[in-house]
Parts: structure tokens; sequence; C-alpha cells
């Protein structure tokens, strides 16, 4: 039997399976349908200090091979998902709370009040669909740098992964940026923008204009970018983008993720995640592989 288990930051996470922020609310409606249990961890709908309603609709919009979102960071808040969520969640497996922000302030307070609460902080610098300071903040690296380090001071007990936005000259730039800022762990890509026409109305699809770009469509991109990102750093990267079956996490994993987000692939099938566990084990004994950390950064470049 293949022993799932990986190590991401010095927590175990029993197999490298998360579903990704934005994808999965807080896991109560998926856990109707399955024991999330099963997954490595989850990361939270993004959060940010006081509750938001988000954008105008419509804001999702299918395209080929991919979706575009501009839900706006819809979000109860931070306290309220401590009163009604953390504890269900910490019951079942491993939390990453994603965080958002207008300003550098923002990030600095919600960590600070998720310090040593759950078992990461995913910090999104990336997010291509709010009004806000986010997306400066993920473009140039040196303001990955600052929000980075400003964050990694308000947690004293928390590990903190930065998520790279994939809109960006050098994606190995600004994975050094977060690294030399104190993260703990990165995690990319993040959705790239996009637009949908309605050729009918002559008008963009989304209330927003654009949005957020993600789906198998974008699946080789964020390969790339993962592979540039893991050997510009020596801190360990959670890989996403696409992911729709076990052989895509294995892609991932291969170009040098330790751990993989699936995202839009739950919304095609509920299921997907604890699909994507069983294909890794079943794909892993057929191959003989033991371990599948072993795998992680073994493609081997023509």
């Amino acid at each position: 039997m293949t022993d799932l288990k990986v190590k991401l930051c010095g927590v175990e996470l029993k197999n490298p399976v998360i579903p990704a922020s934005g994808t999965f609310g807080f896991g109560r409606e998926f856990n109707e349908l399955y024991d999330i249990s099963v997954l490595g961890a989850v990361a939270t709908k993004g959060l940010t200090l006081e509750s938001r309603l988000g954008n105008g609709t419509p804001r999702i919009a299918e395209s080929r091979g991919v979706i575009l979102n501009a839900v706006g960071l819809q979000n109860p808040g931070v306290e309220r998902f401590i009163k009604e969520d953390l504890a269900f969640l910490r019951a079942k497996t491993r939390v990453i709370a994603n965080v958002a922000g207008s300003e550098v302030g923002d990030y600095e307070k919600i960590c600070a009040r998720l310090d040593g609460l759950v078992d990461f902080v995913e910090l999104n610098i990336s997010c291509p669909n709010v009004k806000c300071g986010g997306m400066a903040l993920g473009i140039k690296p040196e303001n990955v740098e600052n929000v980075t380090r400003v964050a990694k001071n308000a947690l004293k007990a928390t590990p903190l992964i930065v998520k790279l936005s994939p809109n960006v000259e050098s994606i190995a730039a600004n994975a050094r940026a977060a690294e030399r800022g104190g993260a703990d762990c990165i995690s990319l890509v993040n959705t790239f923008t996009g637009m949908a026409i309605d050729i009918e109305r002559r008008r963009p699809v989304l209330a927003n204009n654009t949005g957020g770009v993600s789906g198998a469509g974008i699946k080789p991109i964020a390969v790339r970018m993962v592979y540039e990102a893991s050997h510009a750093v020596a801190i360990p990267v959670v890989g996403m983008g696409g992911i729709t079956c076990a052989e895509d996490a294995i892609e991932f994993m291969m170009a040098g993720a330790t751990a993989v987000q699936v995202g839009t692939q739950n919304f095609t099938d509920a299921l997907a995640c604890p699909k994507i566990i069983e294909g890794l084990a079943a794909w892993c004994v057929s191959h003989g592989v033991e371990r599948i950390s072993d795998l992680v950064g073994t493609v081997k470049m023509n």
C-alpha cells in the first residue's frame, strides 16, 4: 500500500489533496456528500476582517475549457468564521485559512487574529476580481515581499503560505520575493485575468467586466509556473490550476509541488477530491511508488 502522507512546513497531511479556496465554502455542504476528513486539508473561502457581499451578478460565466468568476470575496468575516465554522473544520482535517485585505494593515490584523487557531494561513494577495489593493500587492515583487513580511511578523505559531498571482512578469521573481519576506510556503497559481463577451448584447458577460479564469484549460500554464517557482525557492510549493484527475495532480507534484489544490473541478464533480485521492493511490500502486512524496520534483527535462 502506498503512503500518501506528505509534510508541509512540518505539518503532516494524510494526503496531498486540498480543495482550493473559493470552491469549497467551509466544507459543510460537501460533508453532506462525503466525509471530508478524507482530505489532506481544506482551504477556506477567502476571509476578510469584516463580512463582504461581493460583486454584483452575473459573477460566474462558462467559456470553452474554463470558467470565469468575479465573486468578489463574498464571505462572513473572520469573527463569524471562528465562531461558526472553525471547530467543525478542525474536527475533520487540517485547516488552511485563506485571507485577504484591502490594504497591508488588514493582512496584519487578520493574521494576528487567526494565529494559533488554524494549521496554515494562506495569504491571498492575488485575487483578480475585487476592487482593492490585492491585485497590485500580488504583481510587484517588492509589494509581495512587504506584505509577506508584515503577515509573517503577525504569525507566531502558524505557518504562512503566500498565494501567487500568475499575472506577473516573472513568477520566479515573485516566488523569491515571498521567500525573502518570510513565507514558509507558496501556492500557485491563482486565476488568470480574463473576459467573456455576450456578442448579442455586445457587453461583457460578467457584471464586473473581467474575472478570474480557472479550469482545465489553464493547466499546462500552471504546471510550467509551478516548475519555475519550485526551482526558484527552497520553501515548499502547493500547486493548482486546472486539476481534474489524479494524473493532473501527479504532473504538478513531479513539477515540484508537495501538495495540490483542486478548484473548479469541485463545481463539475462534487466528488472530485475523493476520486483524485483514490486515483493517486491506484497510480502509485501500479507504478511501484511506495511514498507519494517521492514524486515531488522528479520531472526530467529534455
